[in-house]
């Protein structure tokens, strides 16, 4: 298993990569806060996050980061373009997907692991989008919800992250990726913001 402190190394060589996929539960927003800071203004990868939160109440992501991120964050409407270097938050009780374009589509099919959004739902239609050039990373969170679409990225060709179980306030969703997939890198959070900023100094990202 790669090392959970550091960027691990990998064979994986791809050209670049367009887009960047996050999934989490519970405890995946204490991962986004160091995450998401740390990406720089000239990212030029699109963020599309997919965070499990009440259905019935407004999403506070974008007002939780947008003073402490350097990239725009917006919350997902569909049909809108993908932007490069733009982070889109899931909004509650819709499955967020990306459409040919590429483009955002939103979904009020039935919910997932009992979750609407769904993080499954957004990484495979990722997958099926971006192939190779999409990075695929998995935070905390106390279903399975991730580990079928981060397969999916993994067999597209796609970077698969996964936060280190040992680093999760609930490590049950990693612990069913690394079940299931074969990772690149399990990684803390602040091990995974390394490896982002490792991809973008290389121009990777």
């Amino acid at each position: 298993m790669p090392s959970a402190q550091r960027p691990s190394q990998s064979t994986h060589r791809p050209a670049g990569y367009d887009a960047i996929v996050i999934g989490g539960s519970s405890g995946g927003i204490d991962a986004l806060v160091q995450l998401l800071p740390a990406l720089p203004v000239t990212l030029r990868a699109a963020v599309l996050a997919v965070m499990h939160l009440p259905r019935d109440r407004r999403s506070l992501l974008t007002d939780i980061f947008r003073h402490r991120c350097a990239l725009p964050l917006k919350e997902a409407h569909d049909k809108d373009a993908i932007a490069p270097g733009t982070v889109y938050f899931a909004p509650p009780d819709y499955h967020l997907l990306v459409d040919a374009g590429p483009r955002l589509a939103l979904s009020v099919d039935a919910p997932l692991h009992f979750s609407r959004p769904s993080i499954d739902v957004l990484f495979e239609s990722a997958a099926d989008q971006y192939g190779e050039r999409l990075v695929g990373i998995l935070l905390s969170g106390a279903n399975e919800d991730g580990a079928r679409g981060l397969e999916a990225i993994a067999a597209a060709g796609g970077l698969v992250v996964v936060q280190d179980p040992a680093s999760a306030p609930m490590p049950t969703m990693p612990q069913a990726a690394l079940a299931r997939v074969a990772v690149h890198h399990v990684l803390p959070p602040a091990g995974i913001a390394d490896l982002l900023a490792h991809l973008h100094e290389n121009c990777l990202l």
